[in-house]
């Protein structure tokens, strides 16, 4: 039983939008707070962090704790290299293709921007977050630095007389080349029609599962693909059985989208884009399977997934199911493909590298993130960029100013309670901090403390300088952001009235 306590406005909670995303200085006061009950009652705990009386100061330890998502620092030289030259120019053409086609049907009006937001929020964030992995791999010295790494592992192995761990470290990082090679070959087609990339739409995806989940059911549970085993069986029905709304308009266009991106990417003559558009065009295409599918009802969903195998494969009314059947075993033979000959083979070499990296380095590197919990440590501290000195904090008058400076308008505006309390504020109050604690993509919401164990701030995002940490770790300018703990008090106090929250946390 966890309820919503409070949320800041928007404006506030996300100040400067895209804009200012994975950017320093940053003026956010990014937080919400939840309560646990018990038996219909807060619960009583008696342990929780205690709220620090003063906040991160510059040169601070400071120690974040979470579930950080996953990092790739294991990549050998070349696999980083297909990574730059190849997935993340395919990845962000795609994505700036589906960002521009959902602003543009976000300019019809408030109802359609609406409909797109979330889909047009997490697109945007995506398209920054890996054009700043993209600059980072464009970065010689970057690349430099894990060559170098690659040499030292294999040298200290020499030095400590372990040539066999060297010889098979050698012939993994030369393994994973040869996999890259063989990738290149097929890697549109797999992440067009497996991943699923060509079919930009819920509804697809529902079909996909409903189909697969009737094949994959029949058999043994081990042999199944992974997302239909057993474990993950609550996980798939609260996916399929959502009562979400979908809307058709914007299935349309995201459909739509997608598919001209496949008729680009494979050619508009490919026999897999000629199947698929079958001699229409993309947006015609697209309203055909969305409007000639039912299963954006849940009953029908569900009346769906009780029909037998031979049922399901000669089911033919609904456009999505059809189009699944049409292009699934195409899809699984690049899925088995790239199973059998990249993701089991690198998952082997990356092991061998693995043990090696720990034979040398001992406890002394981190293992790569994978959701599990973690505390990573750092020190508060701002940075230089083009020779101009960042403080380690920003201020609650650098909002007021950034807001002026852009007219109050959106995504700098400001809620009308910041307008009107600004007299309340002491402006001098720090805002968001930065440090060099190791974060990564799934720290959002973690909590900072200070060496004595106080909460000092939260978690919410990094900077670009810290976008390539996914690879190599540095601390030269890369920080990740936090709000400050004074500024949540700050404004909670003055701006919102949530005294009984206070006196609950502690703060005076």
């Amino acid at each position: 039983d966890v309820r919503l306590v409070f949320a800041p406005e928007k404006a506030i909670a996300s100040f400067g939008g895209d804009v200012d995303n994975f950017e320093y200085p940053r003026f956010n006061l990014d937080i919400c707070f939840f309560r646990v009950y018990e038996n219909g009652k807060p619960l009583e705990s008696k342990h929780f962090l205690k709220w620090s009386a003063n906040g991160p100061k510059e040169g601070e330890p400071v120690f974040v704790s979470g579930h950080p998502g996953t990092t790739q620092r294991l990549e050998t030289y070349e696999r980083l290299r297909f990574r730059r030259d190849a997935i993340l120019p395919y990845t962000l053409t795609r994505l700036r293709n589906r960002e521009a086609n959902l602003m543009q049907f976000s300019a019809k009006s408030p109802t359609h921007a609406k409909w797109a937001q979330k889909d047009l929020y997490s697109t945007a964030n995506a398209r920054k977050a890996f054009s700043g992995q993209y600059q980072g791999l464009l970065d010689t010295s970057i690349m430099m630095t894990k060559k170098e790494q690659e040499a030292k592992l294999l040298g200290a192995l020499q030095t400590m007389g372990k040539q066999d761990v060297a010889g098979a470290t050698k012939f993994a990082i030369d393994e994973i080349a040869n996999i890259q090679n063989k990738f290149r070959g097929f890697y549109r087609e797999y992440m067009l029609l497996e991943v699923g990339d060509a079919f930009d739409s819920t509804l697809y995806k529902i079909a996909r599962d409903l189909v697969r989940q009737r094949t994959e059911l029949s058999k043994p549970n081990g042999e199944r693909l992974r997302e239909y085993r057993d474990s993950a069986k609550s996980s798939l029905e609260l996916q399929l059985y959502s009562p979400a709304p979908i809307y058709p308009e914007v299935e349309i266009a995201k459909l739509a989208t997608s598919l001209t991106f496949l008729a680009e990417q494979l050619g508009g003559e490919h026999p897999t884009t000629q199947k698929i558009l079958q001699g229409k065009s993309p947006a015609n295409r697209a309203a055909e399977l969305v409007l000639g599918t039912k299963l954006s009802n849940v009953d029908e969903r569900k009346a769906f997934a009780k029909l037998s195998i031979t049922e399901m494969m000669q089911h033919q009314s609904d456009s999505m199911v059809n189009l699944v059947k049409l292009i699934d075993e195409q899809a699984r033979d690049l899925r088995k493909q790239y199973e059998e000959s990249v993701e089991e083979p690198e998952r082997q070499c990356y092991s061998t590298i693995a043990n090696a990296k720990f034979a040398v380095f001992g406890t002394n590197i981190a293992p790569d993130a994978t959701f599990t919990l973690r505390l990573a440590f750092g020190k508060v501290g701002g940075y230089e960029v083009d020779g101009k000195k960042l403080n380690y904090c920003t201020t609650f008058q650098g909002v007021f100013d950034r807001n002026k400076e852009n007219a109050g308008v959106e995504p700098f505006d400001l809620p009308a309670r910041w307008i009107e309390g600004k007299s309340k504020l002491d402006l001098s109050t720090p805002f968001n901090f930065v440090s060099t604690a190791d974060t990564i993509g799934g720290n959002s919401g973690s909590p900072v403390v200070n060496a004595a164990g106080e909460f000092v701030g939260i978690n919410f995002d990094r900077n670009r300088h810290g976008l390539v940490r996914n690879f190599v770790y540095t601390d030269v300018q890369a920080r990740h952001i936090a709000v400050h703990s004074n500024a949540i008090r700050e404004s909670l106090s003055k701006l919102y009235d949530v005294k009984p929250l206070l006196e609950e946390l502690g703060i005076r």
